[in-house]
């Protein structure tokens, strides 16, 4: 598509390009072998997931062992101890991986094997159970350490230490500090700090007693209780976090992997870009929709950001968007994948284990919150284009809708079965093992159908005409491509599960959730919505740190019965957890779908991850809402079709067009401060149930929703009245 020609110009950034070729010294015949170790590793875990989602399911505990040795097998093969570790030539830490490896393999092992002696003898453990438990729980912290970082390394020894102690908080935190700066920054001032810190107060504990917390004191467990606990049981390491990760995570992140090797995510980006291009702002808009419609597959924001960006991001640029400005929308937007049903988030399959609701009713109450959150982005885009003057693109330069869905007809059947085979209770795991066989199967017809019209020329897999054996050998190279990647991809959600379950063994164990919900209650003193704003809080600390699935586990674990105390509902109390989970993909300093749209945009990525936490901020507002409306549904079936629902959808959509307006002091023109507080004003009665009054006169919602609309309807007159000392703004 050629560019515009009266676009803005688009700002360089110098790049250096890194040298062509293998570094110095590189032995590449055993990195290509080390990459076919990879391959087939990856290929086989995927495939062996396939058999357990569709064929036979196996016991728990095998099932996901297994899974979890491949994984930790994949990341000592693919991510280095530190950076600066070479893995391309034989040296020590070669060797140490591939050991690391051997260890996992053989802790695996030892699980299948035993499993019926250790299911015979627990509590009665023998020697090499506690060494095969420290081993295994010791190999899931460096795994943890390598794929996901310090911080959530440093929560898992911090859990640890703090089990093992008699609940010596300051202890514990001191040690999450310490391995957070030595993964980090192990030469800096401030890690030598920490280490000093640390050292002193072993030593004022050694001499004069450990400075305890009353409230979080806990009978001190031995070595071998915890780490039994951890790796022989499903309460640690093997619970349910990894058993979801095990399961339906894998299944749907293989599902996203097969349409993007196909090619669905062209498809629906190309379907986003025919269908809102000619609107003001026009690629923003497109980056909202298509990631919309990959969030909606996918699930992965980080994984939406690479792929919808890559394609979306230049276009934003290219009209006028600044770079971090263009990389925090597709941030945004990408964080509401996770969102959007029918595929949400790997924590929206956790929420129905730890609720025990069916998924079928998580997307269907799901549907309507998520349509606000992206609403909300595109009413900020919107404004933006507007105060920037950005247009749309003329009708000629755009893909035609109805062109578009042609080509890509095979990639809306899969979905449409997906949502199918989920309407007719089936579980999720045998959804998505449908949803892969006939993403596979709708790809190779559709490639046979074009292979055979254009007698061999095959464009999407190849420039040169094709015998029916190439084109079998071009759709079994996809496969595997699609087998790879999906278990490639899976890495990092089935480690930080792991990994969580560490923290949620020892939550457990030492009951430090129920005294952490008892501290969100004494210093929220019984107030509902405070203590929701108390957990978006910590949403915020844990984000800093923490994956999205890794925070709503931490989240849910914690805080989660402080709101069930106070009388909200269960899966509304797990919705509310969720989503604010979800802002750690736009949290400052550490946002990681942020830093991704800031590297897709050549972006400084501070400014990036600012700007998205602002356009995000939908995330704060509807959770609050849920809690106090019923934009979930009515009773204990979530009824939706009922008036009240309906109006609180209304309402909080119109409170959310009020709040971004306000926010943006933006809406027709700019608004003055009168108006932005009109706007402030309206959206907080617009959002408000109830008043109570001190004399126990109730003011109903729709008296207090009246007054909100009536405010906005003010606004809206007063920025549409023309006022000759204010420039005129862009048409939209």
């Amino acid at each position: 598509m050629a560019p515009d020609s009266d676009a803005k110009p688009v700002q360089k950034t110098s790049v250096t390009t890194p040298p062509l070729g293998p570094p110095p010294g590189a032995n590449l015949e055993l990195t290509k072998a080390v990459a076919k170790v990879v391959m087939v590793l990856a290929v086989t875990l995927s495939l062996y997931q396939l058999y357990t989602a569709g064929v036979t399911a196996l016991t728990a505990l095998v099932q996901r062992s297994l899974h979890l040795g491949a994984i930790l097998a994949l990341t000592f093969l693919l991510r280095p101890p530190f950076p600066g570790a070479r893995k391309d030539r034989f040296n020590f830490w070669l060797l140490l991986d591939w050991a690391l490896v051997l260890v996992s393999g053989y802790c695996v092992y030892y699980i299948c094997v035993n499993l019926d002696a250790i299911f015979a003898r627990q509590g009665d453990w023998e020697t090499m159970d506690l060494y095969v438990s420290i081993a295994g729980s010791i190999l899931v912290i460096e795994a943890c350490r390598r794929m996901i970082g310090g911080v959530m390394a440093g929560i898992c020894v911090a859990a640890l230490i703090y089990a093992y102690t008699q609940g010596d908080i300051i202890l514990a935190v001191l040690g999450c500090m310490v391995v957070a700066r030595l993964c980090n920054r192990p030469l800096s001032w401030l890690t030598l700090l920490v280490l000093a810190a640390t050292a002193g107060y072993l030593l004022y504990g050694h001499y004069y007693g450990p400075y305890q917390l009353a409230m979080f004191l806990h009978k001190p467990y031995s070595v071998e209780r915890i780490a039994t606990t951890l790796w022989l049981t499903t309460e640690g390491i093997y619970g349910v976090p990894l058993g979801v990760a095990a399961t339906f995570v894998f299944v749907f992140v293989l599902f996203g992997a097969f349409l993007e090797v196909t090619g669905g995510g062209n498809f629906f980006i190309d379907l986003a870009y025919a269908l809102t291009g000619r609107m003001s702002g026009g690629p923003a808009k497109t980056a909202v929709v298509a990631s919309g419609f990959m969030g909606s597959v996918s699930g992965s924001a980080v994984g939406n950001v690479v792929a919808t960006g890559s394609f979306t991001i230049p276009m934003m640029k290219r009209v006028g968007y600044r770079p971090h400005v263009a990389g925090a929308i597709e941030a945004a937007a990408s964080t509401g994948g996770q969102l959007m049903p029918p595929i949400m988030g790997a924590g929206a399959f956790l929420m129905a284990e730890f609720t025990n609701t069916s998924y079928l009713t998580i997307i269907k109450i799901s549907l309507v919150p998520a349509i606000m959150y992206y609403l909300t982005v595109l009413l900020f885009v919107h404004f933006e284009a507007q105060k920037e003057g950005i247009m749309g693109q003329p009708k000629d330069r755009l893909p035609k809708a109805w062109n578009v869905v042609k080509g890509g007809l095979h990639f809306i059947i899969p979905v449409a079965i997906l949502i199918y085979i989920l309407l007719m209770n089936y579980s999720p795991m045998m959804a998505g093992f449908v949803a892969v066989l006939s993403t596979l199967a709708a790809s190779l017809l559709a490639n046979l159908v074009r292979w055979s019209v254009n007698k061999g020329l095959v464009p999407e897999l190849s420039k040169e005409r094709l015998s029916l054996g190439g084109l079998a050998r071009a759709e079994g190279k996809q496969v595997l491509t699609g087998l790879e990647r999906g278990a490639k991809n899976a890495v990092m959600v089935s480690v930080a599960c792991a990994a969580a379950g560490v923290i949620v063994g020892m939550v457990q164990l030492t009951g430090m959730g129920l005294k952490f919900s008892s501290l969100v209650l004494d210093l929220s003193f019984g107030i509902e919505a405070l203590a929701i704003l108390l957990i978006g809080a910590a949403s915020l600390v844990l984000g800093m740190g923490l994956p999205v699935t890794a925070s709503y586990i931490v989240l849910a674990t914690l805080a989660g019965p402080a709101l069930l105390d106070l009388g909200v509902p269960l899966l509304v109390t797990h919705m509310i957890v969720f989503w604010y989970s979800q802002d750690a993909n736009v949290t400052p300093p550490v946002s990681l779908a942020a830093f991704a749209g800031a590297g897709v945009a050549g972006a400084n990525p501070m400014q990036t991850a600012f700007f998205s936490w602002k356009l995000a901020k939908g995330l704060y507002i509807i959770p609050l809402v849920m809690a106090y409306r019923p934009l979930l549904g009515m009773g204990k079936d979530y009824e939706l079709w009922h008036w009240e629902v309906i109006l609180a959808w209304v309402t909080t959509f119109l409170g959310l067009v009020a709040f971004a307006a306000a926010l943006d002091r933006y809406m027709f023109r700019r608004a003055t401060w009168l108006e932005t507080v009109m706007l402030v004003l309206a959206a907080g009665l617009l959002f408000w149930p109830d008043i109570v009054l001190p004399n126990k006169v109730v003011i109903p919602s729709w008296a207090v929703d009246s007054v909100g609309l009536v405010l906005l309807a003010l606004v809206v007159l007063m920025q549409k009245v023309p006022n000759p000392g204010r420039p005129a703004t862009a048409a939209a």
